[in-house]
């Protein structure tokens, strides 16, 4: 999937993936797409919150291995 962004948060831990994303969110166009790597299973709670509260649209989401996939467009 094509995406505007790209955040790479490949070994961090809660809640830097999610200050980052939000970080990067913010300096984003409504309609872009952020395609965010990383590997704390947290992110998968977290970045669901995160669009649902701050009304983001979740595109897609995958797993390979221990690195987990998500684009996300800003709303």
């Amino acid at each position: 999937m094509d995406a505007d962004h790209q955040l790479d948060a490949i070994g961090l831990r809660c809640p830097e993936p999610l200050m980052l994303l939000r970080n990067q969110v913010r300096s984003m166009e409504s309609g872009e797409v952020i395609h965010v790597r990383a590997t704390d299973p947290s992110t998968a709670w977290d970045f669901e919150n995160f669009c649902r509260f701050m009304n983001h649209e979740m595109l897609a989401k995958e797993s390979s291995d221990s690195v987990m996939s998500y684009w996300i467009r800003k709303g």
